[in-house]
């Protein structure tokens, strides 16, 4: 498997402990980088002050609901730009409304997915991601370490 650099966009510091627990539980040498709103996230991703030697992530687990700018502006204003588009977007939400999951699709999310409220299976979902982006998906080569 290879070393990935993942960006979390989260506001819940109990999602981002248990995100970063489930990560590091997994043993493997991955680099994350939090956002604790969209407007960091964008900052980072657009390599801003003070964020100009942020390394571009090679994933992108982000929640809908954040604070400054929302997670389906974000992800709208990746998937637009021709830099950014390639990076895998993991839309991760407590939201099941189908709008969520409409427009997420429609601004082109890798996949869209629900926390769970149970600790255990949460957990379990990220082990999942984490197995997926790893040890199946092939990411595009300037993202290979």
């Amino acid at each position: 498997m290879q070393d990935i650099h993942i960006l979390l966009v989260e506001d819940n510091e109990g999602d981002i402990v248990l995100t970063l627990e489930a990560l590091k539980e997994a043993k493997i040498r991955n680099a994350v980088s939090v956002a604790r709103d969209g407007e960091v996230a964008l900052k980072m991703l657009y390599q801003s002050p003070p964020y100009e030697d942020f390394q571009l992530p090679d994933l992108i687990l982000m929640d809908i609901n954040l604070p400054k700018v929302d997670g389906k502006e974000v992800l709208m204003k990746v998937k637009s730009d021709d830099k950014l588009k390639i990076i895998p977007v993991v839309m991760l939400t407590t939201s099941t409304a189908e709008r969520d999951v409409l427009d997420s699709y429609s601004n082109h999310a890798n996949c869209y997915i629900s926390k769970p409220v149970d600790i255990n299976k949460f957990l379990s979902v990220i082990h999942s991601i984490e197995n997926f982006w790893l040890a199946v998906v092939k990411l595009p080569s300037m993202f290979v370490k």
